[in-house]
């Protein structure tokens, strides 16, 4: 049997057997009843870490439907992988569900947008997986965002000098691509030799529904090093945004012995490249279209990373208040910073200036809304390291339970804990419960605005006690430690140009009040949630819209689909201002503490 035949029927088996995993295991929500009377349809998906997740809005951006289907992920170590044939058939399992639900058929449709995590996708020519494991595993051709297998060759990219890397905060991370290729040029020959296309996610997903490998402005300028720019003069969004790739920077790809990917007008990594939600290819194949439950030719735009999606699909969730100054919007615009909040969190804010800030990935071209300059923050664990913090205590399965009982989160059973608490001890005010606490929540490293991938937690304030109010506690320290971390990215990129002064909020993390009353109170700026919780399905949607040319571009999209919902103020008690300056100057003595303990070490040692 050939090769060709082999691949065949090993995919047509994991098909199956995925399929069958799915069809048990869709959560559905909806937000509101579908009109009588439809007009336009648009169709959001975004694959996130731990889900594939899809969602229908009308023209007015009201969320219709949503549905939403586990993805497999498999970690070891600082290995983190996944697989393209597990996530497509999660994608599919999600888009007939919501449409179920919001009670649309597929030819009802208006258009589609995809957004997916930063993660490294790697295909043959003939569209099946390479792995990307140790492990040899066909299945794994995914490196995860969260994937930090290749901090060594981080390390020895940045140490070229290169002038690109002026352009994402003067050096790479390990989440980001050209890292992760080294890392797999070096150790797996194999796959290395037989990859024909390397991809960011969303990009896959597009080029899975319409056979068009036009890669995105928005994930080759964020993660591949691409000089979005270099496209300034010679196109513009609506007139010309199919175009040849010009802003690869070929000396570099040389220098840190990747050369061969400029081969073939660097077609394995992208040689057409498109600002988000332009029009690719005729639509959905009708193979994809088939697999989709959605009509041949539906209008697809071109891709978004899941946290710039978010961005697309709150920024301009503003109401004219009183604390909004009446600059014009394109300057009211750049005075926003949008934190997309889950797994990690993401803070993002645009600028009609390129400025460069140390640590802090960009200035990226276009990389969100089109022709604005995107400074991209982040914490690389904030769920997650709230999942960790609660998890591995020994009162967490005794408060699941009691959760689970009451349908309810554990984040709502510890609030109210908290609040318990707060009467019992005569607390002022909730926050001052943690003066004792202090965290440093660099779990996965700094992402921002330190850009230390080996940076680690710290928790100060540890005792033998094991009761579920000093889980509360602990949860509680999270949250600020977490906030303190958001305090720090803003306060350096307003140092280095950027003038912000309200905050935007989407992403699961957003839906925790407690969260967001921290977020406010810490950084002193006003938060505006978004009017449907489903952001970052919305801005993939807004890239179909556009798609379908029933917005002209990204930013009138927004401006008609986003809409605000609630804005929490921060506290006016002089006092929570005192408390949080004096933590905070504890969190940033924190990791100075790190560095002195680090260096002690290495002297000890060397």
């Amino acid at each position: 049997m050939s090769g060709a035949h082999q691949r065949r029927d090993k995919r047509a088996f994991l098909d199956s057997h995925n399929q069958r995993r799915h069809s048990s295991a869709v959560e559905m929500t909806t937000a509101a009843p579908p009109p009588a009377a439809r007009g336009s349809i648009f169709l959001g998906v975004d694959v996130g870490t731990g889900s594939a997740r899809a969602g229908l809005f009308d023209d007015n951006g009201r969320l219709l439907g949503s549905a939403s289907c586990p993805i497999q992920i498999w970690k070891d170590g600082d290995c983190v992988e996944q697989s393209s044939t597990d996530i497509w058939l999660a994608v599919c399992t999600s888009v007939k569900a919501a449409c179920s639900l919001a009670n649309v058929s597929g030819d009802e449709v208006t258009s589609l947008g995809f957004s997916a995590t930063c993660s490294l996708v790697a295909i043959d020519d003939e569209g099946e997986p390479v792995t990307v494991s140790w492990s040899g595993d066909p299945r794994r051709n995914v490196i995860v965002w969260m994937d930090h297998r290749a901090v060594k060759q981080a390390d020895r990219i940045n140490a070229s000098k290169s002038p690109v890397l002026e352009y994402c905060g003067g050096a790479v991370s390990p989440e980001m691509e050209p890292p992760k290729l080294l890392w797999v040029k070096e150790n797996l020959q194999e796959s290395w030799s037989v990859a024909f296309r390397w991809m960011d996610l969303s990009d896959w997903l597009s080029y899975r529904a319409t056979g068009d490998d036009t890669r995105s402005l928005c994930t080759i300028v964020c993660k591949w090093t691409y000089l979005g720019h270099a496209h300034m003069q010679q196109n513009n969004e609506i007139d010309s945004r199919d175009m040849e790739a010009r802003g690869w920077d070929d000396d570099f790809w040389e220098e840190i012995g990747l050369g061969d990917l400029v081969d073939g007008h660097h077609s394995k990594i992208g040689r057409s490249v498109a600002f988000p939600g332009h029009a690719l290819g005729s639509g959905l194949t009708p193979d994809a279209a088939k697999e989709l439950g959605l009509a041949a030719g539906t209008p697809v735009g071109t891709s978004l990373i899941d946290a710039h999606a978010g961005g697309v699909g709150v920024m301009e969730s503003v109401p004219i208040t009183d604390f909004l100054s009446g600059e014009v919007d394109e300057e009211a615009i750049c005075c926003r910073m949008v934190l997309v909040c889950g797994t990690s969190t993401c803070h993002m804010a645009i600028s009609k200036n390129k400025l460069f800030i140390p640590g802090v990935w960009g200035p990226f071209w276009s990389a969100m809304v089109p022709q604005y300059w995107l400074t991209e923050g982040g914490q690389s664990a904030t769920g997650a390291v709230l999942d960790y913090v609660i998890e591995n205590h020994v009162a967490s399965p005794l408060l699941a339970n009691r959760a689970a009982s009451r349908s309810i989160s554990i984040f709502e059973l510890l609030n109210e804990i908290l609040e318990t608490l707060k009467q019992e001890v005569g607390s002022l005010f909730l926050a001052a419960l943690t003066r004792d606490i202090h965290i440093l929540p660099d779990f996965h490293g700094n992402r921002s605005p330190i850009a230390d991938p080996i940076s680690k937690g710290m928790i100060c304030g540890l005792t033998l006690d094991t009761s579920e109010k000093q889980l509360a506690l602990l949860y509680l320290a999270t949250l600020q430690g977490i906030a303190y971390g958001t305090r720090h990215i803003i306060e350096h990129c307003n140092a280095h140009g950027h003038k912000i002064d309200t905050l935007l909020a989407c992403g699961g993390l957003s839906k925790n009040s407690l969260f967001i009353q921290e977020q406010a109170d810490i950084t002193g700026y006003p938060i505006v949630l978004p009017r449907e919780n489903e952001s970052v399905l919305l801005g993939a949607a807004i890239l179909g819209a556009v798609a379908s040319k029933k917005h002209p571009t990204v930013q009138d999209a927004m401006k008609a689909l986003n809409a605000p919902g609630q804005v929490v103020y921060p506290s006016k008690d002089p006092k929570v201002k005192k408390y949080h300056d004096a933590k905070y100057r504890i969190f940033r003595d924190l990791y100075e503490q790190q560095l002195s303990q680090r260096s002690i070490m290495k002297d000890a040692l060397s």
